[in-house]
């Protein structure tokens, strides 16, 4: 059902929303939303791209967080809250893919197996190909989030294959 503008989930996810705007353009900093957005996709690109492995799938996990930090105390968002500010829209998307690249990242380290178009370095048949583990990782993931710098719940629900079989993948 729609929700009433006057509901107090509605008045709630507001208020959240421009809190989160207000802390934004409090902190006054001295770097770019643009340069923080760049900065992250040059981290998940070298460490959490295609091709990945464990070394670099940790290494992401110290940096995004200490670039999340950084991000709360150094950036500089223009304008202010009162109307349509889209430097403000694009800073509270790139506080999201902050928090969405650390979770893949550590969603990517957890699957310790090369699957469809993502290749585990460590998991590879001696021809290079990609190798699957079906017995460990039949699953969907589904990550809950325990609250800011929390951290996070692994659920798994099983997948059952009734017409189509898993089977190895070559590449070549």
């Amino acid at each position: 059902q729609k929700l009433d503008p006057s509901h107090p989930e509605v008045k709630k996810a507001e208020a959240a929303v421009a809190e989160r705007g207000k802390k934004l353009l409090s902190v006054k900093g001295k770097r770019t939303v643009d340069s923080f957005h760049r900065q992250l996709g040059l981290i998940m690109w070298e460490h959490c791209g295609m091709a990945r492995n464990a070394a670099g799938l940790q290494k992401a996990l110290q940096l995004i967080p200490a670039l999340r930090q950084e991000f709360r105390e150094n950036v500089n968002v223009l304008g202010s809250g009162e109307s349509l500010n889209q430097s403000l829209e694009k800073a509270g998307r790139v506080a999201d893919f902050l928090e969405l690249g650390e979770l893949m990242c550590k969603d990517a380290l957890e699957r310790a197996e090369s699957c469809g178009g993502h290749f585990r370095e460590e998991s590879q048949t001696p021809e290079g190909e990609a190798l699957r583990d079906d017995e460990k990782y039949s699953y969907v993931a589904a990550w809950q989030s325990l609250g800011t710098d929390k951290g996070w719940a692994l659920h798994k629900e099983p997948l059952a294959f009734e017409h189509v079989h898993l089977a190895q993948r070559s590449y070549k």
